[in-house]
């Protein structure tokens, strides 16, 4: 497919709709009229003072639209486009014109600016976003406004990367290695070494700047990958290297059922955690063995009760929608499960076809019928979650996500998992330690943000330890052009 941009300088807008209607399609970008276009679908998107125009040509014919630009000339071309592609496909993203990742965050803009009414005006007749997502927003925004009022100015997290899992699942795309190679496990003990030396140097940093610890998130890949004395040696790091007086949470993820040990639920809690993921994904065990995980739904149940055993109040448990074979009737079957577990958390997931995951590469692509399920899938997630007493306060979007649709975080009342919305929304800054970890510094009196980007794999986070050391300096720094 041909997408031409034509007087306009509105590419990143119009490619991102192009993506959601034709998600499988390779898209080739022509500024002006493009050449040799053989049999491929060409889509002009074009501009004047005063008008925009989109012509839609295929197989099928030409379909042709304009309209007035307006004072917003993005907006008017982001409509007319989501017109024409809806017409010609006959498929309306519940999500309309938003491709961003925060849709609560804008909400809250604009509730800001126009009250909860006119937000959601401005979303449906505006952003075209359906009346159930609409809501979802204004719900996940209501709920995060609560939790962003604990920040402080002086207030940080800290993100520690655990980039290990036993396999690779099918989905995945992160940098995370499985320490079912070899070459793998023997990155591991040094790796923890040198992890454990860059909390203690990010914790100094801290307490040279003031910053107050609100939240610890140990994530990955699966950080239970490690064994109960590789976490002790970064539990240990973390409690000296940083002030944890204020610490409202502290989670880590024990993601995989199989890595779940009674040892190493004891070590977590005897080193302060206070919340822990314990992730199906699905309670099939068919779909499992497809996507390449190595539990089964029974030794969820058992990492689970385990949980509980150890003294942990707060468990999380993710579920994908959209998972390859995986019918509405067995993802529905997965929800009640999860529910009759009675976690304190439940997050609901869409599959997502990034380009480094295994299905990617097997060619798995997407079609409306599997974005139809997955919505079907959402829809029974909030309902019956909704019924069990669970309420929505986290949400995010990723591209190349089944039916464009969304990430979202359940809770019960008062269990919402501080880190994620605090993240999410860019409230106060994130320390991160790690490979593919990112510290995303935010100025405590402005808007301003910074990132710092650590090496993304493993091998590279150690052999380019001293240079990665060296960015951390960038922290200071920045406290120090904003007056700290």
């Amino acid at each position: 497919m041909i997408l031409e941009i034509r007087d306009h300088p509105y590419q990143y807008e119009t490619e991102k709709l192009l993506r959601v209607f034709f998600p499988n399609e390779k898209l080739r970008i022509v500024h002006g009229e493009a050449a040799d276009c053989g049999e491929q679908a060409v889509v002009t998107t074009a501009a004047t003072d005063t008008q925009v125009f989109v012509r839609f040509t295929d197989k099928n014919g030409v379909l042709e639209e304009s309209a007035a630009r307006g004072d917003d000339g993005e907006l008017a071309m982001a409509t007319l486009l989501f017109r024409v592609l809806q017409s010609r496909t006959g498929y309306t993203p519940k999500w309309g014109l938003l491709t961003g990742v925060r849709p609560s965050k804008l909400f809250l803009t604009l509730e800001r600016e126009r009250g909860t009414d006119g937000a959601k005006r401005y979303f449906t007749e505006t952003l075209l976003v359906s009346p159930e997502k609409t809501e979802l927003a204004s719900s996940v925004g209501a709920r995060e406004q609560a939790v962003l009022s604990l920040s402080r100015p002086e207030s940080c997290s800290l993100y520690v990367s655990i980039p290990f899992c036993p396999t690779r699942c099918s989905y995945c795309s992160f940098v995370s290695q499985a320490v079912s190679t070899p070459s793998a496990r023997r990155l591991v003990p040094e790796y923890v070494r040198l992890l454990a030396r860059e909390i203690k140097e990010t914790g100094q940093i801290a307490k040279d700047l003031g910053l107050r610890l609100e939240s610890v998130y140990f994530g990955g890949g699966t950080p239970t990958t490690l064994s109960a004395e590789q976490l002790e040696t970064l539990l240990s790091a973390v409690r000296k290297a940083f002030d944890l007086s204020h610490l409202r949470e502290y989670t880590v993820e024990a993601g995989r059922p199989d890595t779940v040990t009674p040892e190493k639920l004891q070590t977590l809690r005897a080193g302060g955690v206070t919340r822990v993921s314990i992730n199906p994904q699905t309670f099939n065990d068919e779909i499992l063995r497809t996507i390449r995980r190595q539990h089964t739904a029974e030794m969820t149940d058992r990492a689970f009760f385990a949980a509980r055993a150890a003294g942990f109040a707060d468990i999380n448990m993710d579920l994908i929608a959209g998972l390859p074979n995986e019918s509405v009737a067995s993802f529905c079957r997965s929800v009640d499960r999860a529910v009759a577990l009675a976690p304190e958390n439940i997050t609901v997931h869409t599959l997502s076809l990034k380009r480094a995951s295994t299905l990617t590469a097997d060619g798995t692509q997407f079609d409306k019928e599997s974005a139809q399920a997955a919505d079907e899938m959402l829809h029974y997630a909030a309902s019956a979650l909704g019924a069990a007493g669970f309420n929505p306060y986290y949400m995010y979007r990723q591209s190349k996500t089944l039916g464009n649709l969304e990430n979202t975080g359940y809770t019960t009342a008062g269990h919402e998992c501080l880190y994620n919305i605090f993240m999410m929304e860019e409230c106060h800054t994130v320390l991160a330690a790690g490979a593919g970890a990112v510290t995303k510094l935010k100025a405590p009196h402005g808007a301003d943000i910074s990132r710092i980007f650590n090496y993304k794999y493993p091998y590279e986070y150690i052999a380019g330890f001293a240079e990665l050391m060296e960015r951390k300096r960038a922290i200071p720094a920045f406290y120090e052009a904003h007056g700290i």
